[in-house]
Formats: structure tokens, sequence, C-alpha cells
């Protein structure tokens, strides 16, 4: 029986932040159509923050400040809310109001990450008590990169995404500057990974694995993006000859490049010069947390 909560709380507010890939490998093709990955994912200071407060009827009401995200049943917060009551065969009568900061299409992960913070709210709202696994099960049923922001921390994820495999407090490295840049235009991650299998090397870009803080960074959607979208191979090229600049890397499935700075990198600068040399965009300079 569906078992509802009849009982309203003072209104929850919880952050959900971005992330970024440090390397992103495709190792094949999966039976199930998904491409299995092997990559470590990272939080960044960046985060939208999600408002949450139970109603005493049988809606589920999402607002959005971004006018252009649908807000019904097709919103991935609004799944994770249909996923939890299907898993604890309960009805969470909720509302919620989205403050988005991340940038949709720019593989920053925003919207698993809305979801994500969702299922955590609800699970302490409710009183669930429901461990990480479970949580992060749950979230996987609606979205890969789900169950990595569930655990909150630095994670190795595997599979098409949804093993996850928190890093240990010994093997937890300082965190480090980056400056984020997204052009006016998103890329679908389904069509990243749909193009991955056809695509090629684009000349006179680089597509090498190179030294970072946690290990060798390397992004295989970097081929079918740069194929297509030839001014992001460029932007990479370019932000590797900047001053301060120790690494760049396409972010996820993009469009967002990651550049990682050095300490005493002057991140406001690289910003101007990016969007005298690319356009206005979107920038961001913060650390990984």
């Amino acid at each position: 029986m569906i078992e509802a909560f009849p009982d309203m709380s003072d209104a929850h507010e919880i952050a959900a932040p971005a992330k970024t890939n440090l390397w992103l490998r495709i190792l094949g093709k999966r039976e199930d159509g998904f491409h299995e990955i092997d990559t470590r994912m990272v939080k960044l200071g960046l985060a939208d923050r999600v408002r949450l407060k139970w109603r005493d009827d049988d809606e589920v009401i999402l607002r959005c400040s971004d006018p252009d995200l649908p807000t019904g049943e097709d919103n991935l917060v609004v799944k994770a809310v249909r996923a939890l009551e299907q898993h604890t065969d309960k009805v969470f009568s909720v509302s919620l109001d989205l403050e988005k900061h991340i940038p949709s299409g720019a593989g920053l992960g925003g919207g698993s990450s809305d979801a994500a913070a969702v299922l955590r709210a609800l699970n302490e709202m409710a009183s669930l008590h429901l461990p990480e696994a479970e949580l992060a099960a749950v979230g996987a049923t609606i979205g890969s990169d789900i169950p990595f922001f569930i655990y909150d921390r630095p994670c190795d994820c595997r599979g098409r995404g949804e093993i996850v495999v928190p890093i240990s407090a010994e093997e937890m490295p300082p965190t480090f500057p980056i400056f984020l840049y997204k052009p006016d235009f998103g890329i679908a991650a389904s069509w990243a990974y749909r193009r991955y299998l056809e695509s090629a090397e684009y000349a006179g870009f680089t597509y090498a694995p190179q030294p970072g803080p946690w290990g060798e960074m390397v992004n295989d959607l970097e081929r079918p993006v740069f194929e297509k979208f030839p001014v992001l191979g460029d932007l990479k090229s370019w932000l590797l000859t900047q001053p301060g600049v120790r690494a760049a890397l396409l972010s996820g499935s993009g469009s967002t490049m990651l550049a990682v700075l050095e300490e005493n990198a002057d991140g406001a600068a690289l910003a101007e010069a990016t969007k005298e040399r690319y356009g206005e965009g979107w920038t961001w300079v913060g650390r990984t947390e």
C-alpha cells in the first residue's frame, strides 16, 4: 500500500555541486547499448541549490530559475522523486525550487547532481535512513552519473558510471584551482557516446594523456567532440600555451573546457583572454572539492 507523509516540516535546502572528470576512458560497448567506462570524478565549488518543502496534497511541483528547462515529469529532479516513491512504496508530496548555476549541456553533471540532491534531501526529510549504496542504486535507475553525487566525495566510477568506489581518505590529494569555459552551445552526452566509435582524431589537436594532480588526465570523448566542434580542440591547444595552466581537458561529454591552474595563476585574466579570443561564453574560476 502507498503511504503518504501528512506531516509538514520546515523547508529543507541542499547544494547540488557540479563535477568534472579528471579522466574518462571508454573501454568498449556493452550489450545493453551503453559504454563501459573508467572515470574519476570530483566535485567543484560551483553548485545549484534546491529548496524542498512538504505539501498537503499529492502533487510534486518543480519551479526552476532557468525558464528554458522543463519542469514536468521528464525533469530528472521529478524522476528522482518518482524513483524513490517506487523504491519505498511511499508518496512524497513536495514542492521543489531549483536555483540553477550550473549550465546545461556542459559536461558538468548539473541535472544529475540536482536529482541526487533531491534523493539525499528526501532521505533525510522523511527519515528513511537509506544507506548511500541503496540510495545510489535508486539513482542509477534514472541516470548513470547520479550515484556519484549520492556519495558526495571524489569517486572512481565504472560500468556505465553506476559502479561507484569512493576515494579513501589515504588517497585524497589536496584540492586544486581550475578554470572553466563553456561556449554558447551545449553537447548532449548521448550524442557524444553514440559518435565515439565512428569518430577519428582531428589533425593538429592533442589527445595524449597529460600529467595532473591526481594522475594522467585524458578524455576519450574529445575525439567525437573535437571532430564536430573543432573550436573546442583549438581552445584546448590554446589554453595549454597560457601562463599558469598545468593541463587542459574537455569536461565529461562537453562542451565545457577545463584548465587546471597553478596556485598563483591569474584565473580572472585567463577568463578575460579566453572571452576575447573565443567569445563571451560562460566562465568560472574556482576549485575542486
